[in-house]
């Protein structure tokens, strides 16, 4: 067997000597000779060399986590930008001139601050649907961002302000990631966002709800603020909402006008971690309900069913009531009808 495979490869050698190439080049060779018949797509330039460009998929462009401090050169061909994982602190009026394709922009977990962003940074991505800026250092709303967006995450920065130009004209935008900022009033900055599905302003400085909210929310974080009463009728323009999460506020019975949760449509709603003492009325529809950590001091059976029969009852399958001032002697025994498909209450 031994004299066969020396036989074989004594037979090919002077082969690929003849052409006079090394057959193992592509393994160590510089890029466009290691993807051999992949050959590197340089359209609209050569991709920087300390990101990388798969010729398989020559619109996305790779430069995450390479300890970068600035912005690369941008291939126009280009529609999808990974730069997040580095130390990038500022994006020019020029460093995405070259990159009007870009569809996604990922630009999380960087070290970019407001004065380092150009007023026109943004302002020739006619396409840009997806833009990451979480984790870095930001103090103001970028300006001109492009109206095509439609995925905005911008969380976990310190801006202080918004304002309804900052939103203005975005039609598309259906997710907006904006908690853990520094924002205590948004007036009606969000009305203008008419597409918007997903809105998570938690951890802010919040004391009130902000007005006009888009009346096509799916889902509405409003956790870890100093809000302390909600407007009436808070949530009757809403046809789609299902998830509310307003733990870690500073909520009291007199501040939740009556019936503001009873309002069908409603599958979780989240008031943990306020100052209530009664349970609030809501939705025979409702299916989880989150109470832990408040100052309730009796079980409302009234708050989940006015009556009970054969078709009448609560929908309610999550219930938690632990860390109130109640116990399970407090949970009357026809309960069980009206909380027929609730699992478990846990006091």
């Amino acid at each position: 067997m031994r004299v066969v495979i020396v036989f074989l490869l004594s037979a090919l050698l002077p082969l690929s000597h003849s052409h006079g190439q090394d057959p193992f080049a592509w393994l160590y060779g510089p890029r466009s000779q290691r993807f051999g018949s992949l050959q590197a797509d340089t359209t609209g330039g050569e991709c920087p060399e300390e990101c990388d460009c798969p010729p398989t998929f020559p619109v996305a462009m790779y430069c995450d986590g390479r300890g970068l401090t600035a912005m690369p050169t941008i291939p126009s061909r280009v529609k999808y930008l990974y730069l997040q994982n580095n130390a990038i602190t500022a994006v020019s009026d020029s460093a995405l001139v070259n990159a009007t394709n870009l569809v996604w922009l990922m630009m999380h977990h960087n070290q970019l601050t407001s004065d380092g962003i150009g007023a026109k940074a943004f302002l020739h991505l006619n396409v840009l649907e997806r833009l990451y800026l979480q984790h870095n250092n930001l103090t103001a709303f970028p300006s001109n961002l492009p109206r095509t967006l439609r995925d905005l995450r911008i969380n976990h920065n310190k801006i202080e302000k918004v304002t309804t130009t900052d939103m203005e004209g975005m039609d598309n935008l259906t997710i907006l990631y904006f908690h853990d900022n520094a924002v205590t009033d948004m007036g009606s900055s969000l009305k203008a966002l008419k597409s918007l599905t997903l809105l998570d302003i938690s951890g802010n400085k919040l004391t009130k709800v902000p007005e006009g909210l888009p009346e096509h929310l799916h889902q509405l974080y409003l956790e870890s603020n100093s809000i302390d009463s909600l407007p009436e009728g808070f949530l009757g323009q809403f046809t789609q909402l299902q998830y509310v999460r307003m733990a870690h506020n500073q909520l009291t019975d007199k501040g939740i006008p009556a019936d503001t949760f009873n309002v069908t449509g409603l599958v979780e709603l989240d008031l943990s971690f306020n100052k209530l003492e009664r349970i609030p009325p809501v939705s025979t529809t409702l299916q989880h309900l989150y109470l832990q950590a408040n100052q309730i001091k009796e079980f409302t059976l009234g708050s989940f069913c006015s009556f009970v029969d054969v078709t009448n009852f609560s929908k309610l399958r999550t219930l938690r009531l632990d860390g109130n001032e109640i116990s399970r002697l407090d949970i009357p025994t026809e309960s069980t009808l009206c909380l027929r498909l609730t699992s478990s209450i846990e006091v």
